[in-house]
């Protein structure tokens, strides 16, 4: 199998990239920073992963990335794309550049790599592709709207293409991840729902795996969130826990 990791330096894409090396896998490995992307090449030597550097923010470079990887590996069976950012979210509220940044990243970016994605596929007629979400993209947070309203907006994008796609061959499975301790958690607290990145690797490979439509990592969020979403937003703002910064 020929897989493609986009956002490859990422935590949970690395644990990831390493699990796909130990079944054997072909490896191509794309982020943008060199020592990372090296480092997680190094944990999966056994199959001999190549790199790619490339800064997915350059929206007008997504494409030549795709062209690349596709033909670095002659083909690609199985794509996981990684890209996220939470950024600054009281920075988002006061300058627009912030906020420009955060939906770049976490929405754009995605979206300029999964158009020719999805159409390479598309005409080979087969193929997986999994992208991380969020849980954030189900309910507006004061903590992180700015970062879960690109979240939201890409899990609309992907239930479009998922249903555009069915019948081609081609599945594509939106992972809704819900906190994980990770250099990107780092300042934030943390409590028992709090993942593991090498337990939801594990789970985001096998939902992948299955063509799952939806799935919630860890699945505990699966029974959490329609509550989350279906409270009312007047007694949804009445609780800190939830409303809160």
């Amino acid at each position: 199998m020929r897989t493609l990791i986009l956002g490859a330096t990422s935590a949970i894409a690395a644990e990831a990239a390493v699990i796909y090396a130990g079944r054997g896998d072909r490896l191509h490995l794309v982020g943008r920073n060199r020592d990372k992307l090296l480092a997680v090449a190094e944990r999966c030597a056994g199959v001999g992963a190549t790199t790619q550097l490339a800064d997915f923010a350059q929206l007008d470079g997504c494409a030549a990335v795709v062209d690349a990887a596709f033909a670095t590996l002659g083909g690609v069976d199985t794509v996981l794309l990684a890209p996220g950012d939470l950024g600054d979210q009281l920075a988002s509220e006061r300058s627009f550049d912030e906020a420009e940044r955060i939906l770049r990243i976490n929405l754009l970016s995605v979206v300029a790599l999964l158009i020719p994605l999805a159409n390479r596929l598309e005409a080979a007629g087969k193929g997986r592709i999994g992208v991380i979400t969020s849980v954030a993209g189900d309910r507006g947070r004061p903590r992180n709207y700015t970062y879960g309203a690109a979240k939201g907006a890409l899990n609309v994008y992907l239930q479009g293409l998922r249903t555009r796609l069915y019948g081609s061959g081609v599945t594509v499975t939106t992972l809704k991840v819900g906190p994980v301790d990770t250099p990107m958690t780092r300042d934030h607290g943390k409590h028992a729902l709090f993942g593991r990145a090498d337990r939801v690797a594990r789970s985001i490979v096998e939902a992948i795996d299955r063509g799952e439509a939806e799935a919630c990592i860890p699945s505990v969020w699966r029974a959490i969130m329609p509550i989350v979403r279906s409270t009312p937003e007047r007694l949804f703002q009445l609780f800190p826990f939830l409303s809160g910064r």
